[in-house]
């Protein structure tokens, strides 16, 4: 059975057994929970940015379809931000990626092909690639002629499978602009 006793202006609840707690003594404790607790939600922060976050880049490297899948011309595969040109058989591709402030281009297509030389190369010309954030432009072999685009567009590594007969994009291999894989 608990007592209580008032000695001295202070309250203290006895439980029966031998220890005995005082409002201080309890307001105490309760203060030292209180601060431990807020210097653990002070320092999760800190605590937190010991843990990396996890960043999932997609591949560098992917299969994008068998030859026969894709059309004569220009195709923008929208998920890797990569158009892929088609010439009868051969084939290339260029990053969709403004090098500017990474804006995604478009592709406007030429009413007729245009023989262009860029560079000591010539080729044919299907269109160019515009920027739409900030007016860059591109010639279509990729190489920037207007707008504050710093760089050409990449063009990136195409070969086929072996083993599955499908076109592989490695981007994380830059490639010159007269590369072309002949199927």
């Amino acid at each position: 059975m608990a007592s209580t006793d008032t000695t001295n202006g202070a309250v203290q609840i006895s439980t029966g057994g031998d220890s005995v707690q005082t409002r201080r003594g309890f307001l105490g404790r309760l203060t030292g929970a209180v601060v431990a607790l807020g210097a653990l939600v002070a320092s999760w922060p800190l605590l937190r940015s010991l843990v990396p976050n996890v960043l999932y880049e997609p591949p560098k490297r992917f299969r994008i379809g068998t030859p026969e899948s894709f059309q004569e011309g220009v195709t923008f595969l929208e998920e890797h931000r990569i158009f892929l040109f088609r010439e009868s058989s051969s084939f290339h591709a260029i990053s969709g990626v403004c090098t500017h402030l990474g804006c995604t281009v478009k592709f406007s297509p030429f009413m007729t092909p245009q023989e262009e030389t860029v560079r000591q190369l010539t080729y044919r010309a299907l269109g160019e690639f515009q920027c739409p954030c900030h007016g860059s432009k591109f010639r279509g072999e990729g190489t920037n002629f207007a707008g504050p685009a710093p760089r050409p567009l990449m063009c990136f590594q195409v070969e086929l499978s072996p083993a599955t007969g499908e076109l592989v994009v490695d981007t994380a291999t830059e490639v010159a602009r007269d590369f072309r894989l002949v199927v």
